[in-house]
């Protein structure tokens, strides 16, 4: 497929932009808190519910050994649960806790918190504006993606 030439470009100035945004909310996390590895899986508990690990790592695109530790320090936090799921008793569901939620919640309130210090002091009101249309492009871009067919290297 053939792009306009300012396409690529921008895709480039995009993921270095957004990248470097969420750098600097995750490097302003309080050490205590929840991990980056265990805010990812509180957030997919949140969105889907109890899971499997299994699919809990071909979510997060970790191995399920991978996961092994990270589940058991989560547990030990009293952020997830494990248990049996209703409809196969031999299969254990990994399930969000409310001090999971509530680390997950304090979590996104001080990032946007942060962000909001910082939009209100360093753009002005039209920036501000274009911000908004902005955000409504990229979740355009968003439901792009996940709706593109999965590609993979030969």
């Amino acid at each position: 497929m053939t792009h306009p030439a300012d396409t690529l470009p921008t895709a480039i100035q995009l993921r270095a932009a957004l990248s470097g945004l969420q750098r600097e909310l995750r490097s302003q996390a309080p050490g205590d808190g929840p991990s980056t590895a265990q805010l990812g899986v509180l957030a997919l508990l949140y969105r889907l519910g109890p899971l499997p690990p299994s699919q809990v790592a071909r979510h997060e695109r970790v191995k399920p050994q991978s996961l092994t530790r990270l589940i058991a320090d989560m547990e030990a936090a009293a952020l997830v649960t494990r248990g049996p799921d209703p409809a196969d008793a031999r299969r254990i569901l990994l399930a969000l806790t409310p001090t999971g939620a509530r680390a997950l919640t304090d979590e996104a309130h001080r990032r946007e918190a942060s962000l909001a210090d910082a939009i209100a002091t360093r753009l002005t009101s039209a920036e501000r504006a274009r911000l908004r249309a902005a955000c409504g492009l990229l979740d355009r871009l968003a439901q792009a993606l996940a709706e593109a067919p999965v590609t993979t290297a030969d």
